[in-house]
């Protein structure tokens, strides 16, 4: 017996040094943006010690108390379990308060983090096959970040995540057919009802769901490999071993960013939920606003007109509330698909392992800053009444002025990005046919002058190339016939392809000469 147990230890040692030694062969190019990588899993790591830690003193219950803390403007109120077992958290826990703010400071940087690789993987095309189920992962661990922090954010049980619960209950209410009936289960009866204890279980299932979503996309980059630069080396670079050199400066940089929580946590009031005081049924915060993360939840109901309802079938439908919740599933829906639709449109099978300069795809780069700014209109929504506050404007109008945005914004912003992109693209062009300028002025002979300017070399050539996306017409079937479906992809595909500015290797030709390169 004691010799089998050695064997399958001698064999488990031996498979470990040899993961550690393929591990080494691996390497990795270093950029900026693999940092957020390794933030987001910090912040993780913080989430998972500092929520392990609350966890035991932490009571999830609806049920009321009287509450005798130490906290004298609250003694004698009656309170939650919850409410209560978070003012001892903070008041009586040592390091109790500690934790609680580097837990919610962690909440509020891993979804930025997040928001910064999907830009970057989006920008670059690094969605494309056969990265396209890690992009999928990537939209599915932001969406449960949310659910992870919105499930947090109300289990305080102050009032201003009371007022958050009240007009998420108003929200599934207005939902035709189903919504009294999803109130109940969500609440579990008339609110404020069993919300915390139903609350609870999300807030713990949703960071083992993230956990396994990073683990599959960590083995997905495993399979998959690096992605190469957009922008060629000059002098290309091995990169540092996957183990142990990045894998040591990537835990250093796991330091850095739970030292910097641990210090907000610390210096930083956040939550303060003694001064917000217990939730109330029947009262609601003046000026509530959620975490910045969720803003933009809040700002798409704001932006929706007032008394936009009917009634249909003896029902009455809100779409103050409908209007947003179909606008933002389509949001996420469209978040997903992309990969795919663009796959589709550009009849592109062929693996892709170099990134695109966003420059050189301007359609693609237009779509992600119309995007990006519809996205960002309605998380500034969120903030309207505070906007009308500081700035003495009415809210109608900072309102009326958000709608305009949101409808006017997107389709100005990927016009005006499509054509930066195309005037990027030139600046290039120039530099592979002419060089750079040199601010020298020389005199010919003929009495002219002219700039001398210093050639690029074929490296920067290199980076400077643009390599055209040729449109993929429709195609007719056995018959002859072309479908609708593929007239249209045809038309998207020829649509798509525009705004490429070809370098020519012939530098002896003019300008005026080559501007049938250029298809904008």
């Amino acid at each position: 017996m004691p010799a089998d147990r050695h064997r399958r230890a001698s064999a488990w040692t031996t498979w470990v040094r040899k993961q550690a030694l393929a591990l080494g062969d691996r390497r990795v190019r270093l950029g900026w943006s693999n940092l957020f990588g390794v933030v987001t899993f910090a912040c993780l790591v913080v989430l998972a010690v500092t929520g392990i830690l609350l966890a035991f003193t932490y009571t999830p219950s609806n049920d009321l108390v009287t509450y005798a803390g130490p906290y004298e403007p609250l003694q004698g109120a009656t309170v939650t379990k919850a409410f209560a077992s978070t003012m001892r958290i903070s008041f009586e826990q040592t390091g109790g308060l500690l934790l609680r703010q580097t837990h919610h400071w962690a909440a509020l940087v891993m979804p930025a983090s997040i928001i910064v690789q999907l830009l970057v993987t989006f920008f670059t095309g690094g969605f494309r096959r056969p990265r396209r189920l890690s992009w999928v992962l990537l939209v599915a661990a932001f969406v449960l970040v949310l659910a992870a922090g919105w499930s947090g954010y109300a289990l305080p049980d102050d009032m201003l995540s009371g007022t958050g619960l009240r007009i998420v209950e108003g929200v599934v209410l207005s939902i035709p057919f189903i919504g009294t009936w999803a109130a109940g289960l969500m609440f579990g009866g008339p609110f404020p009802g069993q919300i915390i204890e139903n609350l609870y279980p999300v807030h713990l299932i949703t960071p083992a769901l993230l956990v396994v979503v990073l683990a599959v996309r960590a083995a997905l980059a495993l399979r998959d490999g690096q992605a190469a630069p957009a922008r060629p080396e000059p002098v290309p670079s091995l990169g540092l071993r996957l183990w142990p050199d990045a894998a040591f400066r990537a835990l250093g940089m796991m330091g850095i960013t739970g030292s910097v929580l641990v210090l907000l946590g610390a210096t930083s009031t956040i939550s303060p939920v003694w001064s917000y005081g217990p939730a109330s049924g029947g009262e609601v915060g003046a000026g509530s606003q959620p975490d910045w993360y969720m803003g933009f939840l809040d700002g798409a109901l704001r932006l929706v007109p007032a008394g936009w309802e009917t009634v249909w079938g003896g029902w009455t439908v809100t779409f103050a509330t409908l209007v947003p919740l179909v606008v933002v599933a389509g949001y996420f829906g469209l978040l997903v698909v992309y990969p795919f639709i663009e796959a589709w449109i550009n009849q592109d099978r062929e693996p892709h392992h170099v990134l695109d300069r966003p420059r050189n795809v301007p359609v693609r780069t237009g779509i992600g800053v119309a995007g990006a700014l519809f996205y960002g209109v309605l998380w500034g929504a969120a903030s309207a009444d505070i906007v009308s506050t500081e700035f003495s404007v009415s809210f109608e109008s900072v309102i009326t002025a958000l709608q305009v945005t949101l409808i006017v914004g997107p389709p100005l912003a990927f016009e005006v990005t499509r054509r930066i992109c195309i005037g990027l693209q030139r600046k290039d062009r120039e530099i592979a046919l002419h060089g750079h300028e040199t601010g020298r002025i020389v005199r010919m002979t003929n009495g002219g002058y002219v700039e001398i300017h210093q050639p690029a070399d074929e490296a920067e050539r290199a980076r400077l190339a643009v390599a055209p996306v040729p449109p993929a017409p429709g195609r007719p079937d056995d018959n002859g016939h072309l479908s609708g479906r593929e007239r249209l992809r045809g038309a998207l595909s020829r649509q798509f392809g525009t705004g490429h500015v070809v370098p020519t290797a012939d530098r002896g030709r003019e300008p005026s000469k080559d501007r049938n390169l250029t298809h904008t």
